[in-house]
């Protein structure tokens, strides 16, 4: 499994783009009236980037690694990381279900779901077996405290207070996978009432989207452009 692990680890960037493309195959739908699937699992994916959202700002571990490898400067155990082992694999979690339902494909349902379950529980077994070796009995301890999947609240509200949560740090971490997922649901949303309408006026269908996507190119460029900003800022105050 850590060998699966490290395998997925080097190479998640290109599943992603595999993962979007299946979701717009003309597959069995799972209902006819797509507001069925639509506000359930635009809601199951809000929930996940709010869990994103909510970890990147209190405590951030950069995921990506090193040179394409798992690695890790120092044990973080503050935080969300207090209440869950993998916060962010969590809210990754919960948009790749929130998105296979929002494309009423049913085997995206079936398939996809269950095969990033298993990627990210391989991923974590490697992680698990790098944070071991280099960090001993401090990370055996954190494990027999901290569940690896499932978050326990207690003691959450005095996390929250005890945080310095940082609103910046989510916007310039953040804004590309809330834009690319945002984006993919609105795309989903113009497919399914486009693709299968039978009375598509631009009216009724692409009013709304079109507006959407139009806020969301700016909202995405809007923060590109502040997080560079803020890049040359500091490295001129550093020079």
């Amino acid at each position: 499994m850590v060998a699966i692990g490290n395998f997925f680890f080097k190479t998640r960037n290109f599943l992603f783009p595999i993962f979007y493309l299946f979701l717009f195959l003309p597959l069995p739908r799972i209902a006819e009236h797509y507001m069925k699937v639509f506000i359930p699992g635009l809601c199951i994916a809000i929930v996940g980037q709010l869990i994103r959202m909510v970890t990147i700002g209190m405590e951030y571990i950069v995921r990506g690694g090193k040179n394409r490898r798992i690695y890790a400067d120092g044990l973080v155990t503050d935080g969300m990381f207090s209440h869950c082992r993998n916060p962010m694999y969590v809210g990754n979690i919960m948009l790749v279900i929130g998105m296979s339902i929002l494309s009423n494909n049913i085997m995206a349902v079936i398939v996809m779901i269950p095969f990033f379950i298993f990627i990210y529980q391989a991923i974590v077994r490697a992680e698990e077996a790098f944070l071991r070796d280099k960090f001993g009995a401090g990370f055996d301890t954190y494990c027999a405290n901290v569940n690896r999947w499932m978050p326990h609240l207690n003691g959450i509200s005095q996390t929250f207070r005890n945080s310095n949560f940082s609103i910046k740090k989510v916007m310039f971490k953040e804004y590309g996978t809330t834009f690319l997922w945002t984006l993919g649901a609105t795309l989903l949303f113009v497919y399914n009432t486009y693709w299968f309408a039978t009375d598509f006026t631009f009216e009724r269908h692409l009013v709304g989207p079109v507006i959407t996507l139009a806020l969301l190119l700016t909202f995405y460029l809007t923060t590109r452009y502040l997080k560079k900003s803020e890049r040359r800022r500091k490295r001129t105050v550093n020079s």
